[in-house]
Formats: structure tokens, C-alpha cells, sequence
């Protein structure tokens, strides 16, 4: 089983990160975070690399429901997007909720992840 879901584009990395933050509002989803890879790890370790940011994306519903669901779920939230520039064009993917709650058992918490899986994926499928 795959932890993510991806789709290359061919866009700009700014072009992206737009679209990708819209698709994401579109399903629900806020943006709590961001961070800067590439600005953190010149800063830190004064090393070059490419265009790279994790999105923390937040579903407030969602997010309710799997505290009331798993009280320390909150270690495993928000659900994280990437974009990240390649070679080919520029990736955002999306973690799979159902993959990174696997560890967790708990009904109510499998079918809420089921639900997120299926909003994060309609927002992968429809960027282009």
C-alpha cells in the first residue's frame, strides 16, 4: 500500500502551490502550515536544495471528529501535502490517511479516515 497520492504538473512551483492550496479549500481543507524545505535547509545548513514545501492542510469536520474519535490522534495531524519541484515539473502529492493511521485501532477512526482519503484524492486528481 502506497503512504501517498501524487500528480506531476506542469506549472510553475508557485503556479502550484496556488493551485493546489484552491483545490484543497475547494474539498474543506485550510492551510495551518508551510513550511520552506529549501529556505530552512540553506538557513540551517547552508545547503542547496530544490523548491520544496510541506502543507499542512486541516479539515476542521475531520479534525473534530478523529479527536473526539482518538484523543492523541492530534500527533498525526494536520495531513501533509508536498510540492516539490522535479525534473519533469513540479509534484504535489498528499498522504494517504488511511496508510498513516494503519498503526491506530479504532473503528470510528478508520471510517474518518476513509472519508479524508477520498476528499485529499479528488484534490490530487483534480489539479492539472
Amino acid at each position: 500500500m502506497s503512504y501517498y497520492f501524487s500528480k506531476t504538473l506542469n506549472k510553475s512551483f508557485d503556479e502550484a502551490i496556488e493551485a493546489v492550496t484552491q483545490a484543497l479549500q475547494e474539498e474543506g481543507f485550510g492551510i495551518l502550515t508551510e513550511i520552506d524545505v529549501k529556505a530552512t535547509l540553506k538557513k540551517k545548513l547552508d545547503v542547496d536544495f530544490r523548491p520544496y514545501k510541506i502543507l499542512g492542510a486541516c479539515n476542521p469536520p475531520f479534525a473534530h471528529k478523529a479527536l473526539q474519535a482518538e484523543e492523541k490522534i492530534g500527533l498525526m495531524l494536520p495531513c501533509n501535502v508536498i510540492v516539490q519541484q522535479k525534473d519533469d515539473g513540479v509534484e504535489v502529492a498528499a498522504v494517504d490517511p488511511i496508510a498513516s493511521m494503519a498503526g491506530v485501532k479504532n473503528d470510528e477512526l478508520s471510517s474518518i479516515a476513509a472519508q479524508v482519503r477520498d476528499k485529499l484524492q479528488k484534490v490530487i486528481e483534480s489539479l492539472n
